[in-house]
């Protein structure tokens, strides 16, 4: 067996699919179904069930393609290593972020981190919040920028907290609570609402059902897309009223948009999140260096 039976295998088994499997690797479609059935021959099982219309993982396939992920992927880091090793850089950090609640300074803060450390090599993952958790739990982020999820405290992980941030309305300028300089939650009991869905951001959509609840209604969730640029988009078409942290909507809400808070304050905590077994004097750097902006205020633009 070897890395070109194992990575024709992944292609096959995430594309369920010998024609996609062959055109994603570039090589001809009975090369790939040869070499596949070498592994087969050589597990003395198969990983696959396939006909003429479809292909579909076996119980051992799909524990051999999640088992040939993490192979591949340790393959890859120790090669990153290697690499940086040759080149004379000192260390690595993975960092794990969710998109626009760290727009207003994350570029700012690399920005320093590599001007302290320009031996480092920084590598920057954009995911949803438990993906972040999930991957600095498993050790393929060194850090991560994120939401508290549902199994934060299972992980166990070390967290420290940068901000609470408040929840706010977002409505386009010529709609009639425009005006307002704050927004009663009761106040959205009849409109049609747009939030973060929740498989993207439990934390956040969350918090909006429950300030809903706290004021007494259901509330009515008009759409739920996966990202906040499209939150945004349908609040600017006229589709509802948006629900978004205060940070998003300062970094994000569009000159056409009006961002109201909203009263009682409702918050979603973002947090710093690391392994606590880790040592590695990139990641401490990184975490000091977050402190340090904490303390002097730095995180967030006024």
């Amino acid at each position: 067996m070897d890395l070109r039976h194992l990575r024709y295998f992944q292609a096959v088994a995430e594309e369920l699919s010998f024609s996609k499997a062959a055109r994603r690797l570039r090589i001809a479609q009975p090369a790939l179904s040869r070499a596949v059935k070498e592994l087969e021959i050589e597990l003395g099982l198969e990983v696959l069930d396939r006909n003429r219309r479809t292909v579909s993982l076996t119980t051992a396939g799909a524990v051999l393609l999640n088992e040939t992920g993490v192979l591949l992927e340790r393959l890859e880091e120790s090669v990153r290593k290697v690499r940086r090793a040759a080149a004379g850089e000192e260390g690595e950090l993975r960092l794990g972020y969710i998109g626009p609640p760290t727009q207003p300074f994350l570029g700012r803060l690399l920005h320093e981190y590599r001007s302290r450390y320009p031996k480092v090599s920084v590598h920057l993952e954009e995911r949803t919040p438990e993906r972040v958790w999930e991957m600095v739990a498993k050790g393929r982020l060194s850090v991560g920028l994120t939401r508290p999820v549902l199994s934060h405290e299972a992980l166990g992980l070390e967290t420290l907290l940068l901000r609470d941030e408040p929840l706010c309305a977002v409505v386009p300028m010529d709609h009639p609570l425009a005006k307002r300089t704050s927004l009663p939650w009761l106040s959205l009991a009849h409109e049609p609402l747009i939030i973060l869905a929740r498989r993207e951001g439990v934390g956040l959509h969350d918090e909006v059902v429950a300030g809903c609840r706290k004021a007494g209604f259901t509330p009515r969730i008009a759409h739920s897309p996966s990202l906040i640029g499209t939150v945004l988009s349908y609040v600017e078409a006229g589709a509802g009223i948006g629900i978004v942290t205060e940070s998003v909507a300062v970094g994000e809400v569009l000159a056409s948009l009006k961002r109201i808070p909203l009263t009682p304050k409702q918050t979603v905590p973002l947090v710093l999140v690391w392994s606590r077994d880790s040592s590695e004097p990139s990641v401490t750097a990184f975490r000091e260096l977050v402190k340090v902006w904490l303390r002097e205020k730095k995180l967030w633009l006024k």
